[in-house]
Parts: structure tokens; C-alpha cells; sequence
């Protein structure tokens, strides 16, 4: 099972150009078909709080340009970007399309990061959601999310799921927790946990990557440093299941 990680800088509240950057380093990647290309949190706009210019209607341009992404590449594709509802609250998404360019699920980020005053303007979502991935249950969390253990729990409890996808905005100067949590969540979880984060600057942060593949045991399968890049990995979900049932932790979970 082949997972790609987009790390790259993102142009501040720039759509078309963010769009052709996904589009070029993709294009330079012979992508297998089948597989589940993830992109980082926002990742059309930056980490911005404009409502005119990152905060977008259901099915507009960046859901657009995922679902034509998904069809072009013959994948599923994860992608974050902040919409807004019909009730106009609006909230921080990763939102998740199939090879057919079908919208499959849209996760609402469970924890806006206060400190950065995103909680001002994205509503928390209350729940985890799932997808199948050619015979896996994937569950997407974003950023902040990565530091509420009892987030992934939920999750687990409820889906089972074998992989975690972080899309992330994860500042330098907090990167050591960043790498540590990921390994930490896939450890107590007994999965695959996929982070992607960006590179670059914006006007409030600097971003510097580190994204990463982490299986089972906190291993890492790939991983970036702070590069332009797309990381690529396999997994392994014969020998996760094995281990599963070997150790069956999980079901002592209260």
C-alpha cells in the first residue's frame, strides 16, 4: 500500500498558485495509482483567518481542484482547507476525495488552536469520521488535534482504524513535539500514523517540515527534514493486523 506526504512551502493566501506547486511536484512523481496522497493542513491558502480570502463555500475552487487531483492521479486525496456553512460558522477540514473525484468524508478539526486565536473564527467539530482505503480504515486528525491523546482514542474505539493521517501548520519552534507525537500515537494505538507538514514562512510562523511515516512499534518507515518534498512509503497491514492480534491492547481499552 504506496502513501505519499506533499511537504512544500505555501504560497500566503495565493489558490492558483498553490494549486500549480501541488500540480508540479506531483507531475514529477510517477504516483501509483490505488494509493492515498496526503496534502498539509490549508494547504491553498496558509494558515490564514481572512474570510474572503482562505474561508471558501462548500464545493468551491479547492474542493474543485481535489476532486479533479483524485481523478487526474487515479488516488485518494486528503486535503485541508477551511469552509464555510450554509448557517455561516465555518470550520478547519481535511476533506477527503476518491479516485472517481467524489467527495468521501470531511473532518471537522476537534481542537482550533486558541493560542493562535483560530477558535475566533473555526467552530470545533465533535467527532472523529473514518474512510476506507482499499480495505483500510483511515482516520484524519489536523494539527493541534496531535496534542489530545483522548482524540485518537475515540477514534480507535470506534473504527479500529489502521492508519492516522496529521495534516498540519506545525511551527519550528515546537517541531521536537511534533515528532514525538506522532510516534507516541502510533504506538498506543497499534497503527500507521502519517504527519504532513509544510515549509516556508507566513506572517505569523515559520514552518519547517519534518513530516513524517511512522509505523506500529514508532518506527519510522520515511520522513523529511526541511525540504521541498514528497515523501513516499509503504505499508504494511499484514504484519500491523499480526501484531493486533498477537497483542490485543487494544481491547483493554475503558
Amino acid at each position: 500500500m504506496n502513501i505519499y506526504g506533499l511537504q512544500f512551502d505555501i504560497a500566503w493566501e495565493n489558490r492558483e498558485e498553490n494549486f500549480r506547486r501541488v500540480n508540479e511536484r506531483l507531475a514529477a512523481k510517477n504516483v501509483v495509482a490505488g494509493s492515498l496522497i496526503v496534502l498539509p493542513e490549508m494547504f491553498a491558502t496558509g494558515f490564514s483567518f481572512d474570510a474572503t480570502q482562505a474561508i471558501e463555500d462548500i464545493g468551491g475552487e479547492t474542493d474543485a481542484f481535489l476532486s479533479v487531483l483524485a481523478k487526474q492521479t487515479e488516488c485518494f486525496v486528503v486535503g485541508g482547507l477551511a469552509v464555510r456553512n450554509p448557517d455561516g460558522t465555518c470550520h478547519n477540514t481535511a476533506r477527503v476525495f476518491s479516485p472517481q473525484g467524489i467527495l468521501v468524508t470531511s473532518y471537522l478539526k476537534q481542537r482550533p488552536f486558541s493560542l493562535g486565536g483560530e477558535l475566533k473564527h473555526f467552530t470545533s467539530g465533535d467527532q472523529p469520521f473514518s474512510f476506507s482505503w482499499n480495505g483500510i480504515t483511515v482516520c484524519p486528525m489536523i494539527c493541534y488535534d496531535l496534542r489530545f491523546p483522548e482524540l485518537f482514542r475515540a477514534a480507535v474505539k470506534r473504527f479500529q482504524p489502521e492508519l492516522f493521517v496529521v495534516i498540519a501548520s506545525w511551527p519550528v519552534k515546537r517541531i521536537h513535539h511534533w515528532t514525538r507525537l506522532l510516534q507516541a500515537r502510533a504506538i498506543e494505538n497499534q497503527c500507521y500514523v502519517i504527519g504532513v507538514n509544510r515549509i516556508g514562512k507566513d506572517p505569523n510562523h515559520e514552518y519547517n517540515g519534518h513530516s513524517m511515516i511512522v509505523d506500529f512499534h514508532g518506527e519510522t518507515v520515511e520522513s523529511a527534514s526541511s525540504n521541498d518534498v514528497l515523501i513516499e512509503g509503504k505499508l504494511d497491514i499484514p504484519s500491523l493486523r499480526e501484531y493486533r492480534t498477537a497483542l490485543p491492547f487494544l481491547n483493554d481499552m475503558r
